[in-house]
């Protein structure tokens, strides 16, 4: 009986994934618990991204929240998703995490519920996601990147052909409309991410005084 109404219960999250037009069509939980509808930032660019708070790359806070207060008046929103699947980085209730955050990064953008981002009890947003931009490879020039390859390579010879997410802080660009315009690896350069989410704010802010 659990395993039917766990299939039933995969049916019905695969067909809401395959259905969806945009990142619109979800719903997740904040941090308190309530239901959130991604319609509600329609009209905004968004940046989402999967966290930990004991990860090398959790200092990339301090850019998260300083390319908020930059772009953030022009449209921008960054949606943080902590997640704990790798290396247990992100532990403790999303309460615990936030404080931290808010404590040690004085973050502002909208922080969400603990989630899976890989696996059968994936958030159904990151499904859509990843079916949308999938990996495409670290810098091999960047040691990070060399070191990132290295040390999932040893775990799967063939990590990079597969869409799921690698690590922590990795990024979604979505325009104002819905439309996943680019995915970031953790490796990747923040000045790339800011030139990019930069050109989708004022292109939209642009089109929008047509």
């Amino acid at each position: 009986m659990k395993k039917m109404v766990f299939t039933c219960l995969l049916a019905t999250v695969c067909l809401l994934t395959a259905s969806a037009q945009s990142v619109y069509d979800f719903k997740v939980k904040d941090n308190a618990a309530g239901e959130v509808s991604l319609a509600t930032y329609k009209g905004k660019v968004l940046l989402i991204v999967n966290t930990a708070t004991r990860c090398g790359f959790t200092p990339q806070y301090n850019e998260l929240e300083a390319l908020y207060e930059k772009y953030h008046d022009e449209g921008l929103e960054i949606l943080d998703f902590p997640c704990n699947q790798f290396g247990a980085q992100a532990p403790g209730s999303i309460q615990e995490i936030h404080e931290f955050c808010t404590a040690n990064y004085h973050i502002q953008f909208p922080q969400f519920d603990k989630i899976d981002v890989n696996g059968k009890d994936e958030a159904p947003l990151y499904t859509y996601l990843k079916a949308q931009k999938g990996f495409s490879g670290f810098d091999l020039n960047d040691p990070t990147g060399k070191f990132m390859d290295g040390m999932l390579r040893k775990q799967d010879a063939d990590y990079d052909k597969k869409a799921d997410i690698k690590w922590n802080f990795t990024k979604f660009l979505v325009s104002r409309d819905g439309r996943v315009l680019k995915r970031y690896e953790p490796t990747d350069q923040f000045a790339t991410l800011e030139a990019d989410v930069k050109k989708a704010v004022k292109e939209n802010l642009k089109n929008n005084k047509r």
